[in-house]
Parts: structure tokens; C-alpha cells; sequence
């Protein structure tokens, strides 16, 4: 089987002056990266590792901004036979204190032998290992990198398959405390499985704002294109926010076929880009857009497909994905040949019993939106708390197994044997049911709230928030406190709008209270409406529940 460098190394001999990765940056002009200049730079940066004596498998981490010396730090890692893990920037939205708290675990489970970073972050990394005592970990700083042939000798050719190739960190509120690693094996494994059901080719382009240190950017916007010969166009997320229309423009532009995107994205960017942004604007070329990394609303695809039909956007070009960076990223994918499938169910049955019936008798309903079937190699299971199974449309945590599952929790085997039942079955955190081999998402484990009884998803409830007109899309959060009256959990919403109007705040409260308890299964009282910036995300752009909580508590818990 092959390894990631030699992959690349064929690539290069075959194909050398293909454009592989097209950087976009405000401002700028794009700026293409062929195999040959891939090869040469990150050779240049390999032979700058084991110069500072980085060996083969040695963990290397990497901060680093939007840009080209990204992809080639990264892929000089590769060929020194280094494991490479990205990491997110400081940035002004994230915690400094966070920030070294995450740094802080990070160093302690991985125990890197290098950091890779940019010249503005060179003084805050050495401030931190030093308070660490970690001065034995070697900082490479971009602007410092030789220029010089790097040599035709690659450590990176004698790693087996079986050899760890990356790590992927998971993020969170609270702190890195995990790396996914991830075998060559277990990567080219996914890449054949998802190029199939994707049914990628040569001819595809890739179209991604996404970031690269989480597992949707990493595997499918970059790893998968480069390794398979497939060319990406790749943007800021920062940018992306500031202006969602350039996906749009460059997916015109360079005919784009392939996106991956969150459900989130769907609503913003229909309540944000204006037609005089689109201005020749032709989505024709685009033959999949695959929505992941957060549970899926059929009613987000409406929204999106409503808003861009005119633009050339097929209703079949939306579909659906369910997947973690533990099966390097996948686990099921819709086929492509029909929509997603869409479901009521019962919301009573839902909430109460954890069965999904088909709804009935006009009662109160929940639309159920489908993530497609098990890619080929990866079989899913639905079990209880004691990890027995559930039959079909009983709501449970998923089992997955796979031939692209990760090796461990780098230097964590207490999480790691945590996280399988036994034959390697290992257990999710997300719960969800299956029916007719299709795989549908309720919402994280960790997340769900007991409401006198009912088990309630966060996700639903902030989903019925963002549908109140005047909410910022993706911009709310919701999470359970303890009410010692009541004797059980008691639903916040917190949400965002962009007014600081403190009556037009109140206005939007009372009608997401209305809304969401009118279409949900619970009374809600404690909504909170904010201006611009106050919810907390993740690095990965999920809603941190438990840090949004915390703030909460802080600044309005008292008062309520």
C-alpha cells in the first residue's frame, strides 16, 4: 500500500507542473501550487527539520496562518517521515488564556519534538514552552526556513503503512485533550471508500473555506484533492465570513464541482450574500455540495436552494454526511443518485420513549433528515447505555467499525480502550437511529438535556432559534440549568442578533420563547437575546455549549 510521500512523489513524476492547490487571499491575486513547487518547497522544509534533528515519527505541530507555507510545512513533515498536526492561530475571538491552556495540554499529551509557526506567534510559543519547561521542543518560524534543495532522500519514503501519518485534535471548550491518530493504511482505506461514493475524478475541483485542523477541511479539502490528484481552491474561513460570497465567485469562476460546508453555512449565506455580489455568477458546474459536521436541516437545504436556484444551484446538488476524525472523516455518505430523505416522526414518541414513529394523527412532528448509508468498509451499530443493541428507530448512541478507524488516542490509552465496546466497535458520543440502512443524527451525547423527563437536543432547540427572523444564523446556543424549585433541568437559549438595541432584544426574546415552545416539546422561559460576538465557538466553529454556559452564568444568571 502507499504511503503519503510517495504518493506525492509519483504524483510529481507523472504530472509535475498540474496545479494541485489554488490559495485565494483578500487582496491578492490567486496563486497556484503545482506538484513540482509542492515537491521543492516542502523538500526545502523537511531538509530544515532534520537538520534541527527531528527523526522519523516524531510529532510535529504546526500554527499557521491561511497561506502557502501552511501546505508546504505540512507536507515537508510528511517527508521527513514526521506525524504533522495543525493546530488553530490566535486569533482576537479566542481566549488567550484559553489559548495557553490548550497549548499547555497539547504539549502534554503529544510531547512534540518541534513547532512549526509564524513570525507574529514566535514570542508567545517560546513564552509557553519555557513556563512549561519544554525547551527541548525546536521552533521553526517560516520566515526562517533556508532555501535550498532539500535533497532527493525522503525519510517520509521508509514509513509502512501501518505507521501513524497524522494526528487529528479534537477541540473544545475544554482544552485539547485528545490526538486522533491516524495510520496511512487507515487514510488511504477512507480516500478509496469516499472517492467512491463521491464518485470524485480527476476532472473534479474542489471549492473550500474550510479550516484546516479540523477533520471536514483536512481529510476532504486537502489531503483527499493532493493525494488523488484532484485540484483545490482553497479560501480563509475568516474571509469566508467576512464575504460567504467568494465561495460562490470562485466556484464560477474555476467551475467548481465538490464543496463540504456545515448546515450553518446554508442559512448564513442565503441571509448574507446580495445578487450584486453574484454578478455573472454561475453555479452550473456545481454537482455536490455535502452538508456535515453538525446535524442536518432539511430546512437549511430550502433556504440555501431557494435562495441560489436562480443562480444555476440543482436541489440535487445538496446532500448529506455523517462523520469524525476517528474514521479519519466519513462514516456515511447519501447517494448521490437521490436527495436526502426526509422524515417526520412523532415528536412525543421521539423525546419521551427515544423511538423515531412515523408521525401521525396531526400531532406535533419533528423533520428527520437522512446522512445516507454506511460508506463501504464502515458498518454501524445503534446500542444503549450498557451497549447491547437497539432495534431499527430506536434513538441510541452509534457504533461504528471500519477499516479506517484510528490506531489510538496518541499516548492515551486509559481514553482510548474507553472508547471501543469489544471486536472494535467504537462508541460515538453521537446518538441517532437507523431505518432502512440510513443513518439519521439526533446530536451529541454529552449535549443532551433531561426536561422533566424528556430527553431534549440542544441542536433542535437552537436550530427553532436561528428560524426567528432577526436572528444571527448559527449564532445561538442552548444548555440546561439545575432549578432547585422544580427539582430538574431548566432550558436557556441564549441567542445573537446584530443590534445592541436593548428593545428590539427583548422584542426577538419573547418571540423566540413563543416559536420555540410552540414547535418543540418544552415550555421555554430563560431566552436571552445579545448583540454581535458574544457566543463562544469552538476552533472547529461549533457552538461550545459548556463555555457559553459558564458565561452565561456569569453575567445573567444572577439576575434572572
Amino acid at each position: 500500500m502507499p504511503t503519503f510521500s510517495s504518493v506525492l512523489i509519483e504524483h510529481c513524476q507523472q504530472t509535475p507542473h498540474r496545479v494541485t492547490v489554488t490559495i485565494q487571499k483578500s487582496g491578492e491575486p490567486d496563486y497556484d501550487i503545482t506538484y513540482a513547487e509542492l515537491l521543492e518547497r516542502a523538500a526545502e522544509y523537511s531538509a530544515a527539520y532534520l537538520r534541527a534533528g527531528i527523526k522519523s515519527g516524531d510529532v510535529l505541530i504546526l500554527i499557521l496562518q491561511h497561506g502557502r507555507e501552511l501546505i508546504y510545512a505540512y507536507w515537508g513533515a510528511i517527508l521527513c517521515g514526521a506525524i504533522p498536526s495543525l493546530m488553530p492561530f490566535l486569533t482576537e475571538k479566542l481566549s488567550p488564556e484559553r489559548y495557553r491552556a490548550d497549548l499547555t495540554a497539547l504539549f502534554e499529551h503529544s510531547q512534540p519534538a518541534g513547532v512549526v509557526t509564524y513570525p507574529e506567534f514566535q514570542q508567545l510559543l517560546r513564552e509557553t514552552l519555557e513556563k512549561n519547561k519544554r525547551e527541548d521542543v525546536r521552533v521553526f518560524v517560516t520566515d526562517n526556513i533556508p532555501v535550498e534543495g532539500g535533497g532527493e532522500s525522503f525519510a517520509g519514503l521508509q514509513r509502512a503503512e501501518e505507521d501513524i501519518a497524522l494526528l487529528q485534535h479534537s477541540s473544545g471548550s475544554t482544552g485539547l485533550q485528545k490526538g486522533v491518530a491516524l495510520s496511512h493504511r487507515a487514510i488511504f482505506n477512507h480516500l478509496d471508500s469516499y472517492a467512491e461514493s463521491i464518485r470524485l475524478t480527476p476532472e473534479d475541483v474542489i471549492i473550500s473555506w474550510l479550516p484546516l485542523y479540523h477533520d471536514m477541511g483536512l481529510i476532504a479539502c486537502f489531503l483527499m484533492p493532493i493525494l488523488r490528484g484532484v485540484r483545490v481552491v482553497l479560501m480563509s474561513p475568516f474571509e469566508w465570513v467576512r464575504a460567504p460570497y467568494r465561495m460562490l465567485q470562485s466556484i464560477s469562476k474555476y467551475k467548481g464541482t465538490l464543496t463540504w460546508v456545515p448546515n450553518f453555512s446554508y442559512n448564513f449565506c442565503a441571509q448574507k450574500i446580495r445578487d450584486r455580489d453574484l454578478e455573472d455568477v454561475s453555479l452550473a458546474s456545481w454537482r455536490v455540495s455535502v452538508s456535515t459536521s453538525e446535524p442536518v436541516r432539511f430546512e437549511s437545504h430550502k433556504i440555501f436552494y431557494e435562495r441560489f436556484k436562480s443562480f444555476g444551484l440543482r436541489w440535487e446538488t445538496l446532500q448529506t454526511s455523517y462523520g469524525m476524525a476517528e474514521n479519519v472523516f466519513a462514516a456515511s455518505q447519501n447517494d448521490l443518485d437521490k436527495t436526502p430523505y426526509v422524515e417526520n416522526i412523532d415528536r412525543e414518541s421521539y423525546v419521551t420513549e427515544k423511538v423515531a414513529r412515523p408521525a401521525f394523527d396531526d400531532r406535533p412532528s419533528i423533520s428527520m433528515m437522512s446522512c445516507g448509508r454506511p460508506i463501504r468498509g464502515t458498518s454501524f451499530r445503534v446500542v444503549d447505555e450498557s451497549g447491547a443493541d437497539l432495534p431499527e428507530r430506536s434513538v441510541g448512541e452509534f457504533a461504528i467499525k471500519s477499516n479506517c478507524m484510528l490506531t489510538e488516542y496518541y499516548n492515551r490509552p486509559d481514553l482510548t480502550a474507553k472508547a471501543f465496546l469489544s471486536e472494535g466497535w467504537y462508541l460515538t458520543g453521537d446518538y441517532g437511529y437507523l431505518f432502512n440502512g440510513e443513518v439519521f443524527v439526533a446530536g451529541r451525547k454529552k449535549d443532551i438535556l433531561i426536561i422533566g423527563g424528556k430527553n431534549v437536543y440542544p441542536q433542535d432547540l437552537e436550530s427553532l432559534a436561528c428560524e426567528v427572523e432577526g436572528v444571527h444564523p448559527g449564532r445561538t446556543v442552548a444548555f440546561g440549568l439545575f432549578d432547585e424549585q422544580q427539582g430538574t433541568e431548566e432550558v436557556v437559549i441564549v441567542a445573537e442578533m446584530d443590534s445592541d438595541d436593548p428593545a428590539r432584544q427583548e422584542i426577538i426574546a419573547d418571540e423566540i420563547r413563543k416559536y420555540v415552545t410552540k414547535n418543540s416539546a418544552i415550555a421555554v422561559r430563560r431566552v436571552h437575546v445579545v448583540g454581535p460576538k458574544w457566543i463562544l465557538k469552538t476552533t472547529s466553529g461549533k457552538i461550545a455549549r459548556s463555555a457559553n454556559k459558564e458565561k452565561y452564568i456569569a453575567e445573567f444568571a444572577a439576575g434572572d
